[in-house]
């Protein structure tokens, strides 16, 4: 099952994926993310809540697709953040993802 992993910071987070090798920015580079999310998959899910208002979120994303391009994508969930990143990531697999059986 892929892990959420909670750290200090998104910074952190960032650091922890790129010492993974995940280097690739897909918040500057998704285009093939929205034209064919068949081929990528989150191996990687970190969650940053923000100390002063818990209403600042931030997760960050460490992304592999079918290729082997390891990079990271970041989405908010503060009232200001974009909802067609959250939309974005939905359309992705997640490794490992066991679904509850009832």
């Amino acid at each position: 099952m892929s892990s959420i992993y909670h750290y200090a910071s998104v910074s952190e987070a960032l650091k922890k994926l790129r010492e993974k090798g995940f280097t690739f920015d897909f918040n500057q580079n998704e285009k093939d993310i929205v034209l064919h999310p068949e081929n990528y998959t989150i191996n990687h899910i970190y969650h940053y809540e923000g100390n002063s208002n818990p209403d600042d979120q931030a997760s960050v994303y460490g992304i592999v697709s079918k290729y082997g391009l390891k990079g990271v994508f970041v989405t908010g969930t503060s009232a200001n953040s974009s909802d067609e990143n959250a939309e974005l990531v939905s359309k992705l697999a997640i490794k490992n993802k066991h679904t509850p059986t009832l």
